[in-house]
């Protein structure tokens, strides 16, 4: 784990795991994590009682990021933007069901999780072993999605990794999409979205506007700072815009956007609002 007793130094730490492999620096922990989350209350006491509907997590199972210089990022699902969603969803009524790709345990950046936070602390309790021990997306496409009034792909660098490539992610993508459900994701999880451009002409989620994690703080100051220790291997933001995807954010500012049913958050600091915008507009939709 990642040796915070000198603050301010910004050499990524090593991952004794892993060959050649890094945690953030402790100054870019200073910067990026924190004991607790903003999170404030519930955005209403409402709550959906028809026990039908739940929502479908797909998480990444990927450990380590292989940057351009051959070090590897250790990464995974980042906590606040995992749990800090979920536990919104599920204070709303919702059941929560979590799959990868390949059935294998779901991976967090154990580096990002908000020790003193009792609602995180209360999310990881009540879905622990569902990370640990979670469905295989092929499975749950081939038992039917109906069940599920939306998808959500949290944050974390490890969401890039292999996500934006797999058939099945495309797959639940489309019945999400066509089925006029909601899709919720923030940070580096909407690389999740270039999924539906495979094998296609055209991405179907081309026009919509999103909010995401900045590439000038990735290609910049997360370089600077120690947080990565290298380039990526390609950029979230740019390739996204390539297949017509509109990012309206420069910056972190914690921003949240809907467009349609897509819902997506810039950032960790994105993740309270993005719990309460994805139950506002749960229990419009899939309230009863």
């Amino acid at each position: 784990m990642t040796d915070t007793s000198n603050p301010q130094d910004r050499t990524p730490t090593p991952d004794p795991a892993e060959d050649n492999a890094f945690f953030p620096s402790p100054y870019s922990l200073t910067q990026y994590t924190a004991d607790k989350t903003d999170f404030d209350s519930l955005v209403t006491d409402q709550k959906y009682t028809g026990g039908k509907w739940k929502i479908l997590t797909i998480a990444t199972e990927e450990r380590y990021m292989l940057m351009k210089n051959g070090k590897f990022f250790s990464t995974g699902n980042h906590p606040v933007e995992t749990l800090l969603p979920i536990h919104h969803m599920y204070e709303a009524g919702y059941g929560i069901d979590v799959a990868t790709i390949s059935g294998g345990p779901g991976k967090f950046e154990w580096w990002a999780y908000p020790k003193d936070d009792e609602a995180i602390a209360s999310a990881w309790a009540g879905t622990k072993e569902k990370f640990k021990n979670p469905l295989k997306l092929a499975d749950v496409i081939a038992e039917g999605l109906d069940d599920y009034a939306a998808i959500f792909i949290p944050g974390g660098h490890g969401a890039m990794n292999v996500i934006p490539f797999d058939q099945d992610v495309q797959a639940a993508l489309d019945h999400f999409l066509g089925n006029d459900k909601l899709i919720i994701t923030l940070c580096h999880g909407p690389a999740a979205l270039l999924a539906g451009n495979i094998g296609r002409d055209s991405n179907p989620f081309s026009g919509y506007q999103i909010t995401a994690f900045p590439d000038s703080l990735d290609f910049g100051a997360n370089l600077e700072i120690g947080y990565l220790p290298g380039e990526m291997p390609w950029d979230l933001g740019g390739t996204l815009k390539k297949e017509g995807i509109k990012i309206i954010n420069d910056d972190m500012t914690g921003a949240t956007t809907r467009d349609r049913n897509l819902l997506t958050g810039d950032s960790p600091l994105a993740a309270n609002q993005l719990g309460k915008d994805s139950v506002t507009a749960l229990l419009e939709q899939f309230g009863n």
